[in-house]
């Protein structure tokens, strides 16, 4: 508490508090002592600002008491004695309107953010700073308001405006609490709903920007921008088992089939808007459980102004989409899949953030969660900024953020977007236009230890999550753990393969003889990194063609392929990601801004697609041979890798209890009697066949049982007989 300030005309301390420049609103209003001004009457000064405001009293003893006004501003003081003055104390006024107001004077409260908690921001290692900075309802002293809170060090002032104060700056600048650059202030009155921003002013330029809040946990309904203070949860979670079981579960020896999904496009309402959390959430389980798929991974919902980004160029990092309703139903989204056992992934975006001028960049007028240098702060390609790693409290902010939605959403899993341009300062980049690290080398170590501490802290905080690398190099060790050197993810999209395996199937059955590698060169590394096999949403749009239209042929030859291929994804090692559209084979390319063509499931090619993905996923969850030992080696082994002639291959999936064996035929001539080698003798049955009639197929295939001969054949002792479909795969089983 400071000696009061002259008042008969403006100070150069309240003339800053008028032009809305001081660093420390608390010096000027609020309760001051008079010091060598004290009388019997007076020892104490009250001094309040109030932009607009026709008249003001000081409510003592559930008395108006009036204040004075300082001729020619907005200040209003009262002079007593403090022992009359109740501790946090009301004001009474009226607006330009005449419209009147009671309401606690925000600069009689004490500071809110602990010294603990601005310790550990500053050391970055805050996991639960997201209840700290932002807006919070809060009853102090049993006052109800928000605190608001946030990080700017090189801010001259900053100020909340919002519905509550006319957006003017000058109504509640903020105090700063030393150097740690927080800024903080507690609003009485203030109720959940309430909209709001930052106003800051930059210290070096004096230029004055609005800025949406960075922790802001909901935001209005794009196009607008503002910051909207979430009342505290009262969701009443339904999902103890499946968080229980989540806790236990040992993911590297069970089946993980994921559908991805843009909520966005999936499906829309009547009249082609967005549909609600809870909507989505009832169809996606009607529809995605008798699939058979185990998770859904969801394309980004933290809060982005742009439809066309598909939610990768975020600016509210703290909260699920407004597109399709309130953070609560968001919740239910999530515990209404998790009661129906289906797991939920976020894509997560922390390798770049836009440029918009009402979110992070330029936070407080400086490259604050950015790099100054553009050699080291922009994605050209995306047009982009990348975060300064370095900087702990930047990384506190991420680190809390992926901690954030683990704990407060349930979700089960993070995949992290983008990690190769993470990990490379020359990621896109020319010589000249990066600047190597401390060793002269490409590698950006601030980002590895990032990542590093991230997988650290979300596995060792919530067993059973997983976090899964979208990197798309040879970055050696992605999914090793931490204290081996390794980056410590649980999964790697495997980008290697699917671009192989892609292109493979790409090309004329006649030619694929001559690219046999690429449907085998895969297994040189597949057991090197715990992998993730994608056909994600990346692969069917800018041009690239949908999964069916891919395959070459006509219709009912790409049809075929496409199920060849499905086989060979549900039965190669690694768990597995399809994105929407794909299961029942879309013909165009993927869009955000319209639905898929759910018109085609009334067609019985693509009701073909998807009877087959369905049974697939059947054959995959249920059969441990196909998910157990899909990290191992010692769960995949080849029968014939080398019959390029043919473009047939063929191969054993094992369990601790259980084999099957998988074989593919890669062009669309029939094989009578074709031999291969197996490594028991007895009787095998046809599990799944992807060119049955069921599926849309020629139903060329064998009856069951088929017998195993003593034949030596392939390194084996045994041997079948058996047809191969054209462009067909099959699984056989001992009986």
């Amino acid at each position: 508490m400071t000696h009061a300030k002259q008042d008969n005309s403006l100070s150069h301390e309240m003339l800053r508090i008028v032009t809305a420049t001081h660093h420390d609103p608390f010096e000027v209003l609020g309760r001051h002592p008079l010091g060598y001004k004290v009388t019997a009457e007076a020892d104490t000064l009250v001094r309040a600002y109030l932009p607009g405001a026709r008249n003001a009293a000081l409510i003592i003893n559930n008395q108006p008491t009036p204040m004075t006004r300082v001729e020619g501003t907005d200040f209003f003081t009262w002079r007593g004695l403090a022992k009359n003055l109740p501790t946090y104390y009301q004001f009474q006024w009226s607006d330009r309107h005449n419209v009147p107001h009671t309401e606690f004077d925000p600069y009689c409260f004490a500071p809110q953010l602990g010294d603990i908690d601005m310790h550990l921001f500053a050391e970055g290692q805050h996991w639960n700073i997201y209840q700290h900075l932002g807006a919070h309802p809060r009853t102090v002293e049993g006052i109800d308001g928000v605190l608001f809170a946030t990080w700017a060090p090189n801010a001259e002032r900053i100020s909340v405006v919002g519905d509550f104060n006319d957006w003017d700056g000058r109504a509640h600048p903020m105090r700063v609490r030393g150097g740690s650059g927080l800024w903080e202030l507690f609003i009485p009155g203030v109720k959940p709903g309430a909209l709001y921003k930052f106003e800051i002013r930059n210290r070096a330029t004096g230029a004055v920007f609005l800025k949406s809040d960075p922790y802001g946990q909901a935001f209005e309904l794009r196009p607008q921008t503002g910051s909207i203070v979430k009342a505290d949860s009262v969701y009443q979670w339904q999902d103890a088992d499946w968080m229980t079981k989540r806790e236990h579960w040992d993911w590297q020896a069970s089946p993980m089939s994921v559908y991805e999904v843009h909520l966005g496009s999936w499906r829309r309402g009547w009249a082609g808007e967005f549909m609600s959390y809870r909507d989505l959430a009832h169809q996606l389980v009607d529809y995605v459980k008798p699939l058979g798929f185990t998770h859904i991974e969801i394309m980004p919902v933290s809060e982005h102004p742009l439809d066309d980004s598909w939610g990768y160029q975020t600016t509210g990092y703290y909260a699920p989409t407004s597109r399709f309703g309130a953070p609560d139903e968001f919740r239910y989204f999530i515990d209404y899949l998790h009661q129906h056992h289906i797991g939920v992934i976020l894509d997560w975006v922390p390798a770049h953030f836009p440029k918009d001028a009402h979110a992070l960049a330029r936070f407080d007028g400086s490259a604050l969660y950015e790099h100054e240098d553009p050699r080291l702060g922009e994605h050209r390609d995306w047009g982009t900024l990348i975060y300064n790693y370095g900087r702990n409290e930047v990384r506190n902010f991420l680190l809390a953020n992926a901690l954030f939605w683990l704990k407060e959403y349930h979700l089960d899993g993070l995949r992290v977007d983008a990690v190769a341009s993470m990990l490379h300062l020359d990621y896109s980049r020319e010589p000249g236009e990066w600047i190597p690290n401390i060793h002269g080398g490409n590698e950006n170590l601030e980002a590895m230890g990032f990542l590093q501490q991230l997988n650290a802290i979300c596995h060792g905080q919530h067993p059973g999550t997983l976090v899964i690398a979208e990197e798309s190099t040879a970055w050696p060790q992605v999914t090793r753990p931490t204290w081996v050197g390794g980056l410590g993810f649980s999964m790697k999209w495997n980008m290697g393969w699917m671009h192989d395996t892609l292109d493979y199937f790409s090309k004329d059955p006649i030619h694929r003889q001559y690219h046999h590698n690429q449907l085998t060169f895969g297994m040189m590394y597949a057991f090197t990194e715990n992998f993730q096999l994608p056909f994600s949403h990346d692969e069917v749009v800018h041009g690239k063609g949908s999964m069916i239209n891919k395959m070459p042929g006509d219709d009912w030859q790409k049809f075929a392929n496409l199920r060849l291929l499905y086989t060979y994804l549900f039965t190669y090692p690694g768990t597995k990601l399809l994105f929407m559209g794909s299961e029942f084979a879309q013909w165009s390319e993927w869009a955000q801004s319209r639905t898929l063509d759910w018109h085609l499931m009334d067609f019985a090619p693509h009701q073909g697609i998807h009877a087959l993905v369905s049974d697939l996923n059947k054959c995959y969850t249920q059969m441990p041979s196909l998910y157990q030992r899909s990290f191992r080696g010692d769960g995949f082994e080849w029968i014939d890798c080398h019959d390029s002639t043919q473009s047939i291959v063929s191969y054993i999936r094992k369990s601790d209890t259980d084999f099957c064996i998988v074989i593919l035929n890669c062009t669309p001539v029939p094989r009578s009697n074709y031999r291969i080698g197996v490594p028991v003798a007895g009787s095998y049955n046809e599990l799944l066949n992807s060119d049955s009639s069921f599926y849309g197929g020629s139903n060329w295939g064998n009856s069951n049982p088929i017998y195993s001969q003593p034949v030596a054949w392939m390194n084996h002792q045994q041997s079948l007989e058996i047809n191969l479909p054209p462009l067909g795969a099959l699984i056989l089983k001992l009986a």
